[in-house]
């Protein structure tokens, strides 16, 4: 069965484009003008007909292909499903990359979150509820350091699900983690800072950020069990950015031992540790250790953010500060901006309330431990020699090479094969050796798509290993 749908999209409209092409398609599926087994076009020539770039044509197929509407098949293309019957992932048919067509990417590289599975409807029932409900008080400037609403149902998630110890007085809602960030290195150099050790590998924007506001970051080894706190009480640093239950990008976790060394580190020097706790939410229970606040809470700054959650655009964060910091925190705060929108703290707490939040956990959850299974699978078959490091879990892994692959050679050779993925030298601030690796996120790709593009990894590993 041929395409036959005349499908528009209203520019006046408050609806994002993607969501616009998505429900006209899915509408076109559940009334039957698109019937199963008929061939859809190409992401590249539904955006021209249409009108819209490309890529809200790919988030909307997306969408779709992970709610079971699309099949895609060797030699056909992009086709109508049988309507979808289980919520297992679906048998998948692998096309040979030789043969795929020239305007498929796969983007593999992290730093992405799963737009795509934002629960849409239940964040506009929390927010059109808010809205409804809100007075004067409500639709004024929120307190810099958050809606008080928002603050207790936050501390009561946050103890309940990660072991933080805190008070709503103790913590302060942000413009994402990276505005949490922005605060401690200020206050930090108030204080006579003038490094902050950081993890190496890790976070490079970060590392950029860290150095714009003032502060040296300095690179601390991390091994598989986490930071090496011997060598960052050698390295002169008073205060250390981490991600203890899941480190970015290896996937190690902190050890208790070191767990234990780093907190008494803190007190010897009189410093901070801040915790990045950015994906724990979706680590398996018997990945998960408390977070290090729950140790130390007169130490340990714990740092989060909906970003990985639910949604960056949504420029939610969170900072939970020992009370003396905390002061200092809000009194930088005050020079600096009047706070994040209260309409959006409220739905955040209405959200969490509702048990929304809990709901969409356990539903990604499920579904990154299915796309890490298709990460598993596939390494083994089509990048023979490699081996994934660190835990079961979380929203990437550490692939690590043979020794005599060159990284850098099969990054390029992945984006001729039209693969973008990342090597481990982009994560590493000094010169350390490591043996070569790749870093492949599945946050943001559903099932089958993460297969295809693993197998055309897999040819580019082909074309380098030999």
């Amino acid at each position: 069965m041929s395409w036959q749908l005349a499908l528009t999209v209203d520019r006046e409209s408050r609806l994002p484009l993607a969501a616009q092409v998505r429900n006209s398609l899915r509408r076109a599926f559940e009334d039957g003008t698109l019937r199963p087994g008929t061939r859809i076009p190409s992401t590249r020539q539904l955006a021209h007909d249409v009108g819209v770039s490309r890529s809200v044509v790919v988030e909307a197929y997306e969408q779709l292909a992970a709610e079971g509407y699309l099949l895609t098949k060797r030699g056909s293309g992009t086709t109508v499903s049988d309507p979808p019957t289980s919520q297992e992932v679906p048998t998948l048919v692998l096309p040979s990359p030789d043969r795929e067509s020239a305007d498929t990417m796969w983007d593999l590289r992290t730093g992405t979150s799963d737009i795509a599975a934002f629960p849409r409807q239940d964040w506009i029932r929390c927010v059109t509820a808010v809205v409804n409900d809100a007075g004067r008080h409500e639709l004024s400037y929120a307190p810099p350091a958050g809606v008080p609403l928002a603050r207790h149902m936050l501390t009561g998630y946050l103890g309940r699900v990660r072991g933080v110890r805190t008070g709503p007085e103790d913590l302060m809602l942000t413009a994402g983690f990276a505005q949490g960030l922005a605060l401690i290195c200020k206050v930090l150099i108030d204080r006579g800072h003038r490094s902050l050790g950081v993890e190496d590998p890790g976070h490079p924007g970060e590392r950029e950020f860290i150095t714009n506001s003032g502060l040296r970051p300095v690179g601390i080894p991390v091994d598989e069990d986490g930071l090496r706190v011997d060598l960052l009480e050698r390295s002169g640093a008073r205060a250390v950015l981490v991600t203890p239950g899941n480190h970015f990008p290896t996937g190690s976790r902190l050890s208790p031992a070191r767990r234990e060394r780093l907190i008494a580190w803190a007190r010897t020097v009189d410093g901070y540790v801040l915790e990045d706790d950015f994906d724990c939410a979706f680590l398996h229970r018997s990945d998960r250790l408390p977070a290090l606040q729950s140790l130390a809470p007169d130490r340990v700054v714990y740092a989060g953010s909906a970003s990985k959650i639910l949604a960056p655009a949504l420029r939610l964060g969170w900072l939970a500060a020992p009370s003396e910091l905390m002061a200092s925190i809000e009194h930088v705060r005050a020079g600096w901006d009047i706070g994040c929108s209260g309409i959006e703290q409220l739905a955040l707490a209405r959200f969490i309330d509702t048990g929304a939040l809990d709901r969409h956990q356990r539903k990604m959850r499920t579904e990154f431990h299915k796309r890490r299974a298709v990460v598993r699978r596939r390494s083994a078959d089509c990048l023979p020699g490699t081996r994934i490091l660190g835990r079961d879990s979380g929203l990437q892994a550490y692939l690590q090479l043979p020794s005599h692959v060159d990284e850098q050679a099969l990054v390029r050779a992945a984006r001729h094969r039209s693969v973008l993925v990342r090597g481990s030298r982009f994560y590493t601030l000094t010169d350390t050796a490591r043996p070569p690796a790749l870093v492949i996120s599945y946050a943001s790709v559903n099932c089958t798509e993460l297969a295809r593009g693993l197998n055309a990894l897999g040819a580019a590993y082909r074309d380098v290993a030999g």
